[in-house]
């Protein structure tokens, strides 16, 4: 004898089949609607080790910028718009930033007369400069430049590799950093900096920088630096307060001992 069916059982079951496939095409009617949905959850890449172990070897050492072998190749000063020649000439440097320890800041940190060490992560390059003990974190995750960056002395970096070539690109700058090592020089919020960095043989990297600011510059300015290895040195600190040659007088004006010290 067969086993009457439960038919009100049946009809909810499919009911909740209903409900079911019903919630899954309006979901995918959602996702359809929204695209932008995927990207937002997409995760960023993360390098793996293996994949950090192909890459040039930046990481071995400190680098110093060679003052015998072309330092600074190309020696051009920036071209600067009526505006900013103007400013400069107006400019009196009776009280520089640099009196009172604050750091140069991007571009001019990375053309100081001292010690840098390259790391590489999973999410980012990392440079560890002596002068000022200065961090900049340079993100090779994926993620894009910031639409509206809070400005900083070093910019936020953000870099990726073309074959053996570190290509950095930096926006977002403090306003008092200068555009070069003249305080005076001044330099727009349309600042914008790209860096290339690659090995020309072991124990040499070459950093070329082009400097782009529209309102500031009448022309991209491109400067290219040396630097050499060494495989056993290590990076020191660095405290600009030490520092005997500044001075506070008694009302608090920074300033600066230029007599050489006996």
């Amino acid at each position: 004898m067969s086993r009457p069916v439960n038919k009100s059982g049946l009809g909810r079951a499919w009911t909740r089949i209903g409900f079911a496939a019903f919630a899954t095409l309006a979901a995918l009617a959602v996702s359809a609607a929204e695209p932008q949905a995927t990207e937002v959850l997409r995760r960023p890449h993360v390098m793996s080790w293996s994949e950090l172990d192909k890459l040039p070897d930046f990481t071995t050492g400190i680098w110093e910028m060679s003052l015998g072998r072309g330092a600074l190749t190309q020696r051009s000063s920036p071209s600067l718009t009526p505006t900013y020649a103007a400013m400069l000439k107006a400019y009196k440097a009776e009280d520089t930033p640099d009196a009172n320890c604050l750091p140069p800041g991007m571009p001019v940190i990375m053309g100081q007369p001292y010690p840098m060490q390259i790391l590489f992560g999973p999410r980012e390059v990392t440079i560890d400069i002596e002068a000022y003990m200065q961090v900049r974190h340079i993100y090779t995750d994926g993620r894009p430049l910031p639409v509206d960056p809070d400005p900083t002395f070093n910019g936020t970096s953000i870099g990726h590799w073309e074959g053996q070539t570190l290509v950095v690109d930096t926006v977002g700058f403090e306003p008092d950093t200068p555009l070069s090592a003249n305080w005076g020089m001044h330099h727009s919020g349309k600042m914008r900096i790209v860096e290339h960095f690659r090995l020309t043989d072991p124990d040499t990297l070459q950093v070329v920088t082009d400097v782009n600011d529209p309102v500031a510059l009448t022309k991209p300015w491109t400067t290219t630096r040396v630097f050499e290895r060494h495989r056993d040195w290590t990076i020191a600190e660095y405290i600009c307060e030490q520092n005997n040659r500044n001075l506070v007088d008694q009302s608090g004006k920074a300033g600066i001992i230029l007599t050489p010290p006996k």
